[in-house]
């Protein structure tokens, strides 16, 4: 026991004596390309204080396996997202499936690229305030199932913030945003991902000036059943340029993202009180805008907390162009009543019969949309189907005319975010 005892401690003063000296005065360690520079950044990360912060120097880091950290109020920092590149493609199996996973409160990742990671490219998990800002994930050549499902993924997190970074390759999501709270996403880039912006069963997120191209669906908000965290709510997606997300859907077989259809431009599904204003959404081959219930989806679920249905939904002062005039998977098939083709709003129709009132959906729970220029509209009457009966689709949106009773609030980060 003694003797493992010294082994421990010679081992520990080993991995401090390699680590570089941080600047006494500001707390900075700086780390620079080199064949010891994995092992100095995961060191560095290991032993690191309260206020540190890790900065990498301009050039190419290569890396055979995953950087961790569970220290608080840390920040990894490069030079430049396009300077300081995280290459992760001699990351071994079985070393762990993130590129960077870090579980402490006060994170911020920041001026850096991270590339061709086996799973999710920057993983943060159950932390208070975390920043990702002018980040840059990708994976080489082209888009592909085999990439990792994630590019910037914080997970059951509050006060999140990710701003002026770019996205492009992931097969599930290129920011993905899930069971957290209190959620800012701004000015990000998102590009040939399966999933181009997904807020996922969290509560509190203001969406605004991103841009999605080249997804398969551009920006999704989703509640999911069988989820610790239960029925998301209070989003804002405003001021984002939503357009030709018509690529080819690359996700994993049997993931429910895989039967995203192509062409999606923001879809909101099963999701609570939420706002949709001042977007430009067009050329998204299968819909612009879809409302959808989660029953669309046909997968049997065992979550009796689960609520399924979009209710509570604003869409107001929107620009659309295009779009809708080559619908995909099964939208083909609904669409072929209205020629072949949709409006720029589809709403599926379900209604949950339990919150009717003398059959009438109360106000909070209602579809509202005006002050959309000439966009048309149609509600497809799918939730007739849960009484036996078949769908008459209607195309009045004057019958939802008005403005959420309660919209969401403004959402402001606590702290220095």
């Amino acid at each position: 026991m003694k003797i493992l005892s010294l082994l421990f401690v010679c081992l520990m003063v080993g991995l401090v004596a390699c680590q570089p000296a941080p600047d006494s005065d500001s707390g900075v360690v700086r780390i620079d390309p080199g064949p010891n520079a994995q092992e100095e950044i995961q060191t560095a990360l290991l032993v690191a204080e309260p206020g540190t912060v890790i900065e990498l120097g301009e050039g190419r880091f290569d890396f055979n396996g995953s950087l961790s950290l569970d220290v608080e109020n840390v920040t990894l920092r490069g030079v430049g997202r396009d300077k300081t590149i995280l290459d992760f493609s001699r990351q071994e199996a079985g070393t762990g499936g993130e590129g960077i996973l870090a579980t402490s409160d006060g994170f911020t990742i920041e001026s850096l690229s991270v590339e061709n990671t086996r799973g999710d490219a920057i993983k943060v998990e159950g932390a208070t305030g975390v920043v990702f800002r002018n980040v840059r994930v990708d994976w080489a050549g082209e888009p592909k199932t085999e990439n990792g499902a994630y590019g910037i993924y914080p997970v059951q997190c509050t006060d999140v913030l990710i701003e002026d970074s770019e996205v492009r390759g992931a097969s599930d999501a290129g920011i993905y945003v899930g069971q957290s709270r209190n959620i800012i996403v701004r000015r990000n880039k998102v590009w040939q991902n399966v999933a181009g912006i997904e807020i996922e069963n969290s509560f509190g997120a203001d969406v605004y000036d991103n841009e999605a191209t080249d997804n398969t669906g551009g920006i999704l908000v989703f509640s999911l059943p069988e989820l610790p965290v239960k029925n998301g709510r209070n989003s804002r997606i405003f001021r984002n340029r939503i357009h030709a997300n018509n690529h080819e859907n690359f996700g994993l077989a049997g993931a429910i993202i895989s039967s995203l259809p192509s062409g999606t431009g923001l879809q909101i599904m099963a999701n609570e009180n939420t706002e949709i204003f001042e977007n430009t959404i067009s050329d998204n081959q299968t819909y612009n805008i879809a409302i959808l219930s989660y029953l669309i989806t046909g997968r049997d679920y065992d979550d009796p907390e689960y609520d399924p249905y979009a209710e509570g939904i604003y869409v107001h002062d929107n620009v659309f162009e295009g779009g809708g005039d080559n619908p995909q998977g099964r939208g083909h098939d609904l669409a072929q009543q209205f020629g072949g083709t949709f409006p720029d709003i589809v709403y599926d129709g379900f209604v949950d019969p339990a919150k009717l009132v003398d059959g009438k959906v109360l106000a909070e729970f209602g579809i509202y949309i005006e002050n959309n220029g000439d966009a048309d509209f149609v509600n497809l009457d799918l939730g007739a189907m849960l009484d036996g009966g078949s769908p008459e689709p209607q195309q009045d949106v004057l019958v939802h005319a008005g403005q959420l009773p309660t919209p969401p609030e403004e959402i402001v980060l606590s702290g220095a975010l």
